[in-house]
């Protein structure tokens, strides 16, 4: 017994054993940091979901109801409903990623500026929402700051609409605020992927007469095809769950609270915490089966992206082997002259 001990202790001391419970440590601390702060609290979420309780129900006064709550999201207006304000929010994701996309192709290349450009584009992502959602609300205020503006481009103030308050702009607005915040994420993501493409791939297709767009089409789009699809997906996905700028600017009044601000409103005002859950775990799958349709999605959309990429590194090799014998020409040249 004596002898084990000691044994397991040269070897703990040893360079072996370090290395071995180094790399057990950091292979078992996360994934219990995760299990204990992600899993366990879902599995509990999920086991709320088929009980009618409140936060300070006893456990033994908890009420099973089995799928009520989740038959009660898809009946109830107020939350299932409020998934259609999402299709703003989705298509002002679409917008942002046209214009991220198109500014990250401009910056790529070389511009007059640019850097300054692009700082300025990715501060808003480092303040945080809910400073974002203060400015905005004072932004929007009748009166105050965009009103002004245009008052001053000669627009009548009575003309203009109550930004927040009336249902016909009040969610685009929102919308235009989460652009506003996010785009420069998206911007900095696609240079990032773009500045990583082949140079040599441009001079291949400039020597076959190729413009910018077709450059774009053929070498750039496919070739940052996985930040495509992974800033299309997130961005979708942030849409479904959108909750910083209504529910600070609004607070999910005239119309603007989304699904999130009326799950906070359903668990934490009116204390319906099963239902809440059941509201957390149907979006959570309806984000799932978006996010598969999307891969699926791209991945038709890109299905001829390798077969662009093989052609245009083929017309790269071919250059190199152009330029290669071109010098061994010259060479053999030289060589005839000196003879």
């Amino acid at each position: 017994m004596a002898t084990a001990l000691e044994n397991s202790k040269k070897w703990i001391r040893s360079r072996k054993g370090q290395q071995v419970l180094i790399c057990v440590g950091f292979t078992v601390i996360p994934l219990l940091l995760l299990f204990v702060f992600t899993y366990l609290p879902f599995g509990q979420m999920v086991k709320f979901s088929f009980y009618k309780m409140k936060y300070s129900t006893p456990v033994d006064k908890r009420v099973f109801v089995g799928w009520k709550n989740y038959i009660d999201v898809f009946n109830r207006k107020d939350c299932f409903g409020a998934l259609k304000l999402s299709l703003y929010y989705c298509f002002g994701a679409i917008m942002q990623l046209v214009l991220s996309l198109y500014l990250a192709t401009v910056l790529s290349f070389k511009v007059k500026g640019g850097n300054i450009f692009k700082g300025l584009m990715f501060f808003p992502y480092l303040i945080s929402g809910i400073a974002i959602g203060f400015i905005f609300k004072f932004f929007y205020t009748r009166g105050f700051v965009l009103d002004t503006l245009l008052a001053g481009l000669g627009i009548n103030l009575e003309s203009l609409p109550y930004w927040l308050k009336d249902q016909k702009v009040n969610n685009w607005s929102l919308v235009a605020t989460s652009v506003w915040r996010y785009f420069g994420q998206n911007m900095v993501l696609f240079i990032g992927a773009i500045m990583s493409v082949d140079a040599e791939l441009y001079e291949a297709a400039q020597l076959d007469g190729a413009n910018r767009f077709q450059q774009f089409k053929n070498i750039i789009l496919p070739s940052i095809k996985t930040i495509v699809t992974l800033n299309i997906i997130l961005s979708i996905t942030g849409s479904l769950s959108a909750f910083e700028q209504p529910y600070v600017i609004t607070n999910g009044a005239n119309g603007t609270g989304t699904y999130f601000v009326v799950m906070n409103e359903i668990a934490h005002t009116s204390q319906k915490v099963g239902l809440a859950s059941a509201m957390a775990v149907v979006l959570l799958m309806i984000i799932f089966g978006c996010t598969i349709l999307q891969k699926l999605f791209f991945k038709y959309i890109f299905r001829d992206a390798n077969s662009e990429d093989e052609s245009y590194a083929a017309k790269r090799a071919k250059q190199k082997a152009e330029k290669k014998a071109d010098k061994e020409s010259k060479k053999a040249l030289r060589a005839v002259k000196a003879a």
